[in-house]
């Protein structure tokens, strides 16, 4: 099943009222089209959007840490308690070391959250892959929130990340993000082999949500 995940990240239009609007959006795509359609608000947002929608609900960022002298950091255990399913792990906008990537995995495994690590390039989904999240999700920095997509503008780095991930971890998924926006993207990322999008801005900031996540899930009919 195609999946579709849906950063809210911290825009206006996905805060509060509006983050919980949206998500009831993506809620109706994912039954009237069989798809899985996964919802990314801010940490403030996922107990009341969890408790209001059955589709997963995926935090922004973990902290690869604990109970304990943490202040300030966002544990996994806190994560399950509010109602998440997984999290998002070394977004462009919140990198991460090495280290810590393994240790928000580690976290999240241990709490039973799945995990989405976000890559650059190629080297870099290799190495994520390696360490056993859920899902590796391709997104060349330069062209998030530009309209691009990356399956049109650098396919070879789609296609050669997948194949990596196969060799490597062949139970680990691929996603494609960047630019995604319209439904001839999502078809695009689905024949370089991925299994699914992670996408924000294109349908964040699109004047009709509904109508271009309609636009979006063509692309998977």
């Amino acid at each position: 099943m195609t999946l579709i995940v849906l950063n809210f990240k911290t825009y206006r239009e996905s805060t509060g009222p509006e983050g919980l609007a949206l998500a009831r959006i993506c809620q109706e795509m994912a039954r009237e089209h069989s798809l899985e359609m996964v919802v990314v608000p801010q940490v403030a947002d996922i107990s009341t959007i969890a408790a209001s929608v059955s589709i997963p609900v995926f935090s922004q960022h973990v902290d690869g840490v604990g109970y304990g002298g943490f202040t300030g950091h966002i544990t996994a255990a806190s994560l399950k308690a509010a109602g998440a399913s997984g999290s998002l792990i070394n977004h462009s906008e919140r990198r991460l070391r090495l280290a810590e990537i393994e240790a928000s995995i580690a976290a999240c495994r241990q709490a039973g959250l799945k995990s989405i690590v976000c890559t650059n390039n190629v080297a870099t989904t290799r190495a994520a892959a390696a360490m056993g999240p859920d899902y590796v999700a391709i997104e060349p920095p330069e062209l998030i929130g530009s309209g691009i997509p990356v399956s049109k503008s650098d396919p070879e780095i789609v296609d050669r990340s997948v194949q990596a991930v196969k060799k490597i971890a062949p139970d680990v998924g691929v996603l494609c993000g960047a630019g995604i926006t319209h439904g001839e993207d999502l078809k695009a990322a689905l024949d370089l082999g991925s299994q699914g999008v992670l996408l924000a801005s294109g349908i964040i900031k699109a004047k009709d949500q509904r109508k271009a996540l309609e636009d979006l899930v063509a692309g998977a009919r």
